[in-house]
């Protein structure tokens, strides 16, 4: 079955960086989109970025837009989340998804797989 599992996750100063983690098993993701979203302390799971496997076209959350990276190794079948100029509404816990679909890629009940999540604490 498929496996995500989350890492790079820790406490960062405001302004500081951090790089996430996911790797992925248990079957080819080819034609997958693979996302990341985030639960802010006492809100929803939110939208944060996407790639699509194959292609490696990326789509952000307007939030993150030109603070944070999506890539992924196809070798090492592995997305990284790289968060830059980070803030302290950035603080959340981080989560990994992957889905076959081609539609609601927005929202997290357009994902099929996800991990155990990763949190990410910026302090101001």
């Amino acid at each position: 079955q498929v496996q995500l599992v989350e890492s790079g996750g820790g406490l960062v100063q405001a302004g500081g960086s951090l790089r996430l983690s996911c790797a992925a098993s248990g079957r080819t993701f080819s034609g997958y989109a693979m996302g990341w979203f985030r639960r802010p302390p006492g809100k929803e799971r939110e939208f944060v970025a996407r790639i699509n496997w194959s292609s490696g076209s990326t789509y952000y959350a307007d939030s993150v837009k030109g603070r944070f990276t999506i890539s992924r190794d196809t070798a090492k079948n592995t997305v990284y989340l790289q968060m830059n100029s980070l803030k302290p509404e950035d603080s959340a816990v981080y989560y990994c998804a992957a889905t076959g679909r081609r539609f609601a890629l927005w929202v997290p009940a357009g994902y099929d797989y996800w991990g155990q999540g990763t949190q990410v604490t910026v302090s101001s």
